[in-house]
C-alpha cells in the first residue's frame, strides 16, 4: 500500500476503547467459568466421599401404615444433610412392621420420631408356655432380709399341723424368682436395698396348686440356693399332696377322710357300739328313722351312756 494511502486512514479512539473492553469481558467470563467448574467438581468429589445410605419412603406413606420392604428403599444421602435420627439399613429389623405416626412424602427420610412408640411387652411374655406365675406374700425372713433378687433360685418349705403334730417338709425345689414386688428380672440390679412384700415365682400349674393349698394350711419358708446348685432331692408330687391333706383328681379337690368331722345329734332308744366312739372311722353307725332308712350322720353316746338319734328324722 502506498504511503500516501496509509496516511489517509484516521485512527478512531472510540473503537479502540470498545475493543479493549470486549476483550477484558471475554477474559473475565472465561476465568469465572473455569473457577466455577473447579468449585463444582470439588463439591461433587467431597459429597461423594461422605455419602451414607439411609432409608427413605419409596412412595407416599399415610399415618397408620406399616413399614415394610414394599414401601421403603435405601438411598445415598450426603452425610452433611443426614438427620441425626434417620434410620440406616442396619436397623431395618427394628423398623420392619412399625406403624407410621405421621405421613411421609415419597423420597423423604424415615425418622424414628415419625413412628408410633412401640408398646412395651407385658410381664406375661416372661412366662413360658406350660408354666404359671404365682405371687406369694413374704416377710423379712422369707425375703432373706430383702436381699432376694429376681432371677434367684429358691426352695420352699412348708410347716403345718397334721394330726396334732408339727411337721415340716419340702414343697418345691429350685424355683425361679421372676419378680420381687414390681421389680422383674429385666430390671437392672444395683446395691440399693428394695422394700417389697411379695415375690412372683415361675411354676407349673401343679406346683402353683400346691403353693395355694400350702399357703392356706401352713406357713411357707423360702431357702435361697446357690445358682450353680442344680441338685434336687426326690420329691414326689403325690406325697406332697398327701402331706398337704388333699387329693387331686383332674380339676376336683377333695379332702382326705381323716379331715372329715362327724356331726353329733341327740336322741333316744338306741345304744352306740364301742366302735362308734372312734370319730376317725368312716364306718361309724348312723341313726335311722322309723322306716329303717339311714340319716347318714354318725351317732354318739351322751354323758349318761344313752344313745341319741337324730331328732329331726321323723
Amino acid at each position: 500500500m502506498p504511503l500516501a494511502a496509509i496516511k489517509k486512514i484516521k485512527f478512531n479512539k472510540t473503537w479502540a476503547v470498545l475493543a479493549i473492553a470486549l476483550s477484558m469481558g471475554v477474559l473475565a467470563a472465561l476465568a469465572a467459568r473455569s473457577y466455577l467448574s473447579t468449585q463444582m467438581e470439588a463439591i461433587q468429589i467431597r459429597a461423594k466421599g461422605q455419602q451414607i445410605n439411609l432409608i427413605v419412603a419409596k412412595r407416599d406413606l399415610k399415618k397408620g401404615e406399616k413399614v415394610s420392604n414394599d414401601n421403603v428403599a435405601v438411598r445415598p444421602v450426603p452425610a452433611d444433610y443426614a438427620h441425626s435420627i434417620a434410620i440406616n439399613p442396619n436397623d431395618f429389623e427394628r423398623l420392619n412392621g412399625r406403624v407410621m405416626a405421621y405421613p411421609v412424602k415419597s423420597g423423604e427420610l424415615i425418622l424414628w420420631g415419625l413412628l408410633e412408640s412401640k408398646k412395651a411387652p407385658s410381664f406375661s411374655t416372661n412366662v413360658a408356655a406350660g408354666y404359671r406365675a404365682i405371687t406369694v406374700p413374704v416377710d423379712e425372713i422369707n425375703s432373706i432380709s430383702g436381699m432376694l433378687e429376681p432371677g434367684d433360685k429358691i426352695d420352699l418349705m412348708v410347716s403345718m399341723d397334721r394330726k396334732g403334730k408339727k411337721i415340716t417338709f419340702s414343697l418345691l425345689q429350685n424355683v425361679q424368682v421372676m419378680a420381687t414386688g414390681q421389680r422383674s428380672i429385666d430390671d437392672p440390679k444395683n446395691g440399693e436395698r428394695r422394700q417389697y412384700s411379695t415375690v412372683t415365682l415361675n411354676t407349673t400349674p401343679e406346683q402353683a396348686h400346691n403353693i395355694i393349698v400350702a399357703r392356706d394350711v401352713g406357713k411357707i419358708t423360702a431357702l435361697l440356693r446357690n445358682p450353680q446348685d442344680k441338685q434336687t432331692a426326690n420329691n414326689n408330687s403325690t406325697d406332697v399332696a398327701n402331706l398337704l391333706g388333699v387329693k387331686t383328681d383332674g380339676q376336683t379337690l377333695t379332702l382326705d377322710s381323716d379331715k372329715q368331722v362327724p356331726v353329733l345329734y341327740g336322741g333316744r332308744g338306741s345304744k352306740l357300739p364301742p366302735e362308734g366312739l372312734n370319730m376317725g372311722q368312716a364306718s361309724a353307725p348312723y341313726a335311722t328313722n322309723n322306716t329303717g332308712e339311714s340319716n347318714q350322720v354318725p351317732i354318739m353316746n351322751d354323758a349318761r351312756g344313752a344313745a341319741h338319734s337324730n331328732p329331726i328324722s321323723n
